[in-house]
């Protein structure tokens, strides 16, 4: 199966290293890569499994990684660590992603010419089996087209209104998480009392 996640020999490297320190922490390792330049800059990307990381989970995220990389080192030149969300434009690299990002506008690309082509953008339709669901407008027609998941190369979520009102909804919903007011009180109360 093609690893959206980690594409080079080097990145799959890293990802095996570092995946089993994410993944205790309770956290999905969403996409990784090594990119050369001046200086090259390891990107790891995560979030929980329902969804969303904060800045300060970032940081403990890139101290326990850089930990591991120091004592594995399959890095021989410097680099810089950067350890983010997926952001809202989001890659799709898990066949999960294509269901839980449903009625959602997506790029995809594949690695080889299907119908002639490699570049398709539509509306994901979910999974079926193996196959990500793209509903495409193909010669003034709508249509749904399956894609097996190993043919894709690079997939990613498109900027769209709906898709920041929906993810700024989501956001706004888990900061302001009601059921723990009862728990806030009841230890101001306890704190009084004392």
């Amino acid at each position: 199966m093609t690893d959206l996640i980690a594409k080079s020999a080097i990145d799959r490297r890293i990802a095996e290293i570092i995946t089993p320190v994410i993944e205790d922490m309770g956290f999905e390792l969403v996409r990784i890569r090594l990119m050369s330049g001046k200086t090259s800059t390891l990107q790891i990307m995560a979030e929980r499994p329902e969804g969303g990381i904060e800045v300060d989970e970032c940081a403990d995220i890139s101290t326990a990684v850089s930990a591991v990389l120091d004592v594995e080192d399959p890095i021989l030149d410097a680099y810089t660590l950067e350890v983010s969300s997926p952001g809202i434009d989001r890659p799709l690299t898990r066949l999960k992603d294509f269901d839980t990002y449903e009625g959602y506008e997506a790029k995809i690309e594949t690695h080889e010419m299907i119908d002639g082509r490699k570049r398709w953008r539509g509306m994901l339709a979910g999974v079926e089996g193996g196959e990500v669901l793209l509903n495409i407008e193909e010669n003034g027609e709508d249509q749904t087209i399956g894609l097996q998941f190993d043919w894709l190369s690079d997939a990613k979520l498109v900027m769209t209104d709906d898709l920041v009102r929906d993810m700024l909804r989501a956001r706004k919903a888990q900061a302001v998480d009601e059921t723990q007011f009862d728990d806030i009180q009841a230890d101001d109360a306890a704190a009084q009392e004392e």
